[in-house]
């Protein structure tokens, strides 16, 4: 049976999954990788995630987890099962991107990590969840309590992210591609271009959701990774 394995995406933790937890399947020993936090590129994170975890593996990962997932499975196509990617992009950096995460990394720098945040951080969710201050706060404060040092590194590993899209023709497992349908911060063409390009990949699009898909639609995001999930569970 493999392991699955749960990556957040930029400055998140388990925290990010805790609403799908009721819905993973023990016989999968499911657990949260935390080599955004430990490792300086993409690829480094995406290795140490290979060393860590033996044996055949699920990979679920939401955003900057979804690139580290892609990244394991072109450096071990032969263990990794399947792949659950939630709002993600496979595309390289754009010049316009790095110039905006350059001067976010200027600011973290001097320690503004809420002003950086704090104003932006409703654009990761739809309006009408942006609306929710609680589940709005709960994301601002997981992206806090990462800290300037993380946000930097982890910035820069974006910045330098591979082009995914030259291997995902050669994937065979089971994907599962998931995107809100209003996400501002990776928009749905990126996850268009995972399934166009992925031969046995499965897209769902999440109606009036934003960025942050495990929180801002729970139950519609349980109810397909769980069937997805319990498919390759049989």
């Amino acid at each position: 049976m493999p392991q699955l394995v749960l990556i957040p995406g930029l400055a998140c933790d388990d925290r990010l999954w805790q609403a799908q937890w009721p819905v993973l399947p023990a016989s999968m020993a499911p657990s949260v990788s935390d080599v955004h936090m430990r490792h300086a590129t993409i690829q480094e994170m995406a290795a140490a995630l290979l060393r860590e975890h033996e044996g055949p593996l699920v990979l679920c990962g939401a955003s900057m987890g979804g690139m580290i997932a892609m990244e394991a499975a072109r450096q071990a196509p032969a263990r990794i099962e399947g792949l659950a990617l939630l709002g993600t992009n496979p595309r390289p950096e754009t010049p316009d991107m790095r110039e905006l995460r350059e001067a976010a990394i200027e600011l973290f720098e001097r320690g503004d990590i809420a002003g950086v945040i704090g104003p932006n951080v409703a654009f990761a969710f739809h309006p009408a969840q942006a609306a929710d201050a609680q589940l709005v706060d709960a994301y601002l404060q997981m992206m806090l309590d990462a800290g300037a040092e993380q946000l930097i590194r982890q910035n820069r590993a974006l910045m330098q992210r591979p082009d995914a899209r030259e291997q995902l023709p050669g994937l065979r497992c089971p994907v599962l591609v998931m995107c809100g349908d209003t996400d501002r911060l990776t928009p749905p063409e990126c996850s268009r271009d995972i399934a166009t390009l992925t031969p046995a990949a499965e897209l769902v699009w999440v109606a009036d959701c934003g960025h942050m898909l495990t929180m801002e639609k729970p139950a519609l995001v349980n109810a397909t990774l769980g069937a997805w999930l319990a498919r390759l569970d049989a």
